[in-house]
């Protein structure tokens, strides 16, 4: 399989999902910039929708958008748990939190890395942002992961996104519970290697 990522972007999230899983994959830098992939091929001519992150099988056939290829991968490895059964009530939960994260954190974050976007604009984004996280942080009370003591895709999602604060300069320390998580999901070896291929840590 052929994973197309961006640096620290949400493709992060099906690249640690990637290594918790154990499955062979190549990681291949598609630049959200430029569009041009390490040998020069146009990334258009592969992903048409222009960005990451997107999971190419070793039939050829590719599929797009974060929160399905994660739940792709954990079915492909039932027995390390990354994601309940299909058509359970658990299963449901991890599409909530998928759908959740997705629609009210990862888009709220896409205006405030628009220089475009004015700065009176982007203050209405970041407190609904942080009324979000608030939320989140409440959540996780009393919890390890998202949906309880295991880790799941939804937790590599929630993750990546609330990765971006720092850039952004939007303060979370007030949030106990996330920043513990942020913690937790930090010392996971899967996401030290994934962060380290991308060069996001030494």
């Amino acid at each position: 399989m052929k994973l197309y990522y961006s640096t620290g972007a949400c493709s992060l999230s099906p690249h640690i999902v990637l290594r918790e899983s154990g499955l062979p994959f190549e990681a291949v830098l598609a630049s959200t910039k430029t569009h041009k992939l390490p040998d020069g091929t146009d990334y258009y001519t592969i992903n048409p929708k222009g960005y990451v992150p997107l999971l190419e099988l070793d039939n050829g056939e590719r599929l797009a958008e974060g929160p399905a290829i994660v739940q792709y991968i954990a079915d492909q490895v039932p027995a390390k748990n990354l994601a309940p059964p299909n058509g359970t009530m658990a299963r449901s939960r991890v599409q909530e939190w998928l759908t959740f994260i997705g629609t009210e954190l990862h888009k709220t974050f896409s205006p405030l890395f628009n220089p475009a976007m004015p700065e009176e604009a982007k203050a209405i984004f970041r407190t609904k942002l942080l009324d979000r996280l608030r939320w989140v942080d409440t959540q996780l009370e009393g919890r390890e992961y998202l949906t309880g003591a295991e880790f799941c895709v939804a937790d590599a999602y929630l993750y990546t996104v609330t990765r971006w604060t720092k850039p952004l300069n939007i303060d979370i320390s007030a949030l106990r519970h996330l920043a513990e998580f942020m913690k937790r999901m930090e010392a996971r070896p899967a996401v030290q290697a994934a962060l380290k291929a991308e060069g996001l840590i030494q």
